[in-house]
């Protein structure tokens, strides 16, 4: 039976993700959801894709909250929960809505994991899922002169009991309640709760389902990806945020400025989207992280392969000259690579010639997926950069297809006669191709 266009997309998609199902293996995702999306259709879906995880291997601690819930239970009950300078107030007979509530929700989670993967192999798979006291807390008290009675904050999360359940297999599962050691009880905020969580643990990354609104910037351009200062600054301009996706934001930043490798912030309404921020490389959510997600750099040896596939294309259709594998590897210090997650996206190499200050720029490459984003301008930055520090004034290129592209950015059209004789020597009459040089030194 031949393949039809289902069949192969769906092979290609496997393939992307078999790097990530093998990289996620035993490592601790937090994954913080609020009541909102325990009541909104997709949650099913979102619980099936959670036990899916813990298949391959993944250590999952959930996290969920309880406010419509809540707000259900208090206005049934003639009670409220007051909000001063942002902050809740949990008094006495509100507390019993919030303990309610949070157990109901808790209920319903476990209900839906008991189940396994339905209609699938899976099904009535026996997923552990772990819940209790694994929340030391205490009140949070009193703040210019308001008494916030049971609103409670983060005081220990118990990592030894987290632990012990995932060397079982089991999905740790806290509701928004904290204890304290006297037995007393805390509602606490999910946000603070799955930080503090996602820090203690020094989780690998903590996952928030979050209102769409915020996740996309001007022009409804989704927002994929910030370093923390950039998040900061971001939050720092933004003046109309909605206030539930800027304490979520608020949240990741603090989690990743405290061990956290990344935070990912996902719109709860796209329906496999925790799946589809995991297993794909640009996601369809916004990445916050402290360490280098995407990078210029020197190659290395191990990036020959990647390399190879970058260029196979361009060499195929005769627009690079065609490199083996030893050349490459040969001349792997004079490439610079932009890796992306552990991706070669864009490489570019630089050649000295025997001719003092001309340098020669060679396999600039973009993959297909990230052309027109600036990263061809970034990488020839860099190469310039790099030529300069060598004491290099001018820069060329040989190419039969890009010499708009290198026109628009300062070069100039010359004749063989600019090059050096051993470079002249090994011109490619058959290919015919332009040669455009760039004085750098201005």
């Amino acid at each position: 039976m031949s393949k039809t266009p289902q069949h192969q997309q769906f092979v290609n998609w496997f393939r992307q993700s078999s790097p990530y199902i093998h990289a996620f293996r035993g490592r601790l995702f937090v994954v913080a959801f609020d009541g909102d999306v325990v009541a909104g259709e997709n949650f099913a879906h979102l619980v099936h894709d959670l036990a899916l995880l813990n298949s391959l291997g993944v250590k999952l601690v959930l996290v969920h909250g309880a406010r419509p819930q809540i707000e259900q239970r208090l206005k049934e009950a003639g009670a409220s929960i007051d909000y001063i300078n942002n902050l809740r107030v949990t008094n006495d007979k509100a507390l019993p809505c919030v303990k309610q509530a949070s157990a109901s929700v808790r209920v319903e989670i476990e209900a839906l994991l008991s189940m396994g993967l339905a209609n699938s192999p899976m099904a009535g798979a026996k997923i552990r899922v772990a819940s209790g006291n694994f929340v030391t807390a205490q009140p949070l008290g009193i703040h210019d002169g308001v008494d916030y009675q049971h609103t409670g904050v983060v005081r220990r999360i118990d990592v030894n009991g987290i632990e012990q359940q995932h060397a079982h297999n089991s999905i740790v599962l806290l509701s928004p309640l904290g204890y304290s050691p006297t037995g007393e009880i805390f509602n606490l905020a999910l946000n603070e709760l799955a930080s503090s969580t996602a820090i203690q643990l020094q989780a690998d990354k903590l996952i928030t389902l979050t209102g769409a609104y915020g996740t996309k910037a001007a022009r409804k351009k989704l927002l994929r990806q910030f370093s923390v200062s950039e998040a900061e600054q971001f939050l720092n301009k933004q003046k109309n945020l909605n206030e539930t996706y800027t304490r979520d934001m608020q949240s990741a930043i603090h989690a990743c400025r405290h061990g956290v490798q990344r935070a990912h912030l996902i719109d709860q309404h796209i329906d496999g989207g925790l799946l589809l921020e995991l297993f794909t490389r640009d996601g369809v959510g916004t990445l916050i992280t402290d360490d280098i997600y995407e990078g210029i750099r020197q190659a290395e040896i191990n990036d020959v392969g990647g390399i190879i596939e970058l260029l196979a294309p361009l060499e195929e259709n005769g627009t690079l000259v065609r490199r083996s594998r030893e050349r490459l590897e040969t001349e792997i210090s004079q490439f610079t690579v932009v890796e992306r997650d552990g991706m070669v996206i864009a490489c570019a190499a630089l050649y000295p010639t025997a001719k003092k200050g001309l340098v020669e720029l060679a396999c600039l490459a973009v993959h297909p997926d990230y052309q027109n984003e600036g990263r061809g301008d970034h990488l020839l930055t860099w190469i310039e950069q790099q030529a300069l520090a060598d004491n290099a004034e001018l820069l060329f290129v040989l190419t039969t297809h890009t010499a708009h592209w290198f026109r628009e950015r300062g070069f100039k059209a010359t004749d063989i006669k600019a090059l050096p004789s051993k470079r002249r020597s090994l011109y490619n009459y058959q290919r015919n191709s332009k040669i455009f040089i760039k004085n750098i030194s201005n």
